[in-house]
């Protein structure tokens, strides 16, 4: 549930209340006008209708710059309200607007960005180098890498190029800084091979790929639901840095074809978390709100989703492949 909260010029309260009425909200309250000539209605809204009433107020008030809309979480109201058992029940929690938000947010590249990446991957190598799974787990929990990668299908499924750049080049920086690091590590600390927790990402099956399917559709339900206490475990299970990392440290120790098996795990976990992202995104209804953004969004979708569909078969057939060489 929802407060939709509209700063908008006092000639326009009757527009809004049409709006609040069309889509029969739970309630509306406003406050009366200031100095500037602006008063302030706020929306409670139930959590099927939140997306379609800020789009329709987006509509009516878009183009007024002294207007302004802000979205306001509910934990409880009092009286509870009525059930409408006609009513279907919202797949997508949060907003358009906070999904965008909230995912931006995490592919922007900044101080906090470097440091993450920098501080996740020293505690990743150690990790490895010292076969201490606690110590991974603990790099797989800061996940700096993961965000990048799910704004990367929120942008196609929006179509929003601006954000799909900036995602990319974000991912690329971490993945890069990721790897020159870790081969910094690895020429300077001498480390054994044989660490099972370097072992174990030196190589991908079709289970790791299955995985990385099912952990990149749970990270856009956790977002999508509001559920962002599930992130956790997905960040555990579909880790991006641990195998960056052994990449390093690989290429270091002169081991390339642990190197490529390390860059294969790597890259499956990248596509797939993309792909099965953007399918859920496309599931969820998550698109744009006008018509011509939601035609270039189409345009989008279908290219990326080919893109990476073509990429995982590409990858699911090296796996086989490689499993067969090296098993025979």
């Amino acid at each position: 549930m929802r407060v939709i909260e509209v700063v908008t010029d006092h000639g326009h309260l009757d527009t809004v209340k049409g709006i609040a009425d069309q889509h029969e909200i739970l309630d509306y309250w406003m406050t009366p006008a200031g100095e500037d000539g602006r008063c302030t209605i706020r929306l409670l809204v139930r959590p099927a209708k939140q997306q379609a009433v800020i789009d329709s107020i987006q509509t009516a008030l878009g183009k007024i710059e002294t207007s302004r809309i802000v979205i306001l979480p509910v934990d409880a109201t009092i009286p509870r309200p009525v059930e409408d058992e006609n009513e279907k029940a919202a797949s997508v929690v949060r907003t358009r607007e906070e999904l965008y938000q909230n995912i931006a947010f995490g592919a922007r590249r900044d101080s906090n960005f470097y440091l993450l990446v920098i501080l996740s991957t020293i505690v990743a190598a150690i990790g490895l180098i010292e076969n201490s799974v606690a110590v991974v787990i603990g790099a797989m929990v800061i996940a700096p890498l993961l965000g990048p990668n799910i704004a990367l299908a929120f942008a196609s499924s929006i179509g929003d190029s601006q954000l799909f750049w900036s995602a990319l080049r974000t991912n690329l920086t971490g993945v890069f800084i990721a790897f020159g690091l870790s081969a910094l590590v690895g020429l300077v600390w001498h480390f054994n091979l044989n660490s099972e927790e370097i072992v174990a990402r030196t190589d991908v099956g079709i289970a790791g790929i299955v995985l990385a399917l099912a952990s990149g559709a749970a990270a856009v339900l956790s977002l999508t639901s509001g559920i962002s206490s599930a992130l956790v475990g997905v960040m555990v299970a579909v880790a991006i840095l641990p195998p960056t990392v052994t990449v390093g440290l690989m290429l270091a120790a002169r081991q390339p074809d642990f190197a490529l098996g390390a860059l294969l795990l790597l890259a499956v976990n990248i596509v797939c978390v993309n792909l099965a992202a953007k399918l859920v995104f496309l599931f969820k209804g998550v698109k744009p709100r006008t018509w011509l953004e939601r035609k270039k969004a189409r345009q989008s979708v279908t290219l990326y989703t080919v893109i990476w569909l073509v990429l995982l078969v590409l990858l699911t057939i090296t796996v086989m492949l490689r499993q067969r060489f090296l098993g025979g």
